[in-house]
């Protein structure tokens, strides 16, 4: 089965930069695109950025455009996400996520990395 496992969570200063890495092992698959995702306690989870695999089209959601940025390794079904000026509202666990050619939605998950930004 794919297996997605996220890395490089910490804890950060406000105005601080992460940089997340994830990837993908197990039965190979063809990716239409992968992304991020957070979800802070007690709040809904909250898209944060996807990379369309073959073109590198990227899509970033409102409270991280100019701030966060996606990247991928096309071959190594690897995917970063680059986080600049960080603020304390950033703070949650970041998820990634694989949205497999054939599926409606993304329908692979990792377990998340936990980002921690202190004021």
């Amino acid at each position: 089965q794919v297996q997605l496992v996220e890395s490089g969570g910490g804890l950060v200063q406000a105005g601080g930069s992460l940089r997340l890495s994830c990837e993908a092992s197990g039965r190979p698959f063809a990716a239409y695109a992968m992304g991020w995702f957070r979800q802070a306690p007690g709040k809904e989870g909250e898209f944060v950025a996807s990379i369309r695999w073959s073109g590198g089209t990227t899509y970033y959601g409102d409270s991280v455009t100019g701030r966060f940025t996606i990247s991928r390794e096309l071959r190594k079904y690897k995917v970063y996400l680059q986080m600049n000026r960080l603020k304390p509202e950033d703070t949650a666990v970041y998820y990634c996520a694989a949205h497999r050619v054939g599926a409606q939605q993304y329908d692979a998950w990792g377990q998340g990395t936990q980002v921690t930004v202190s004021s």
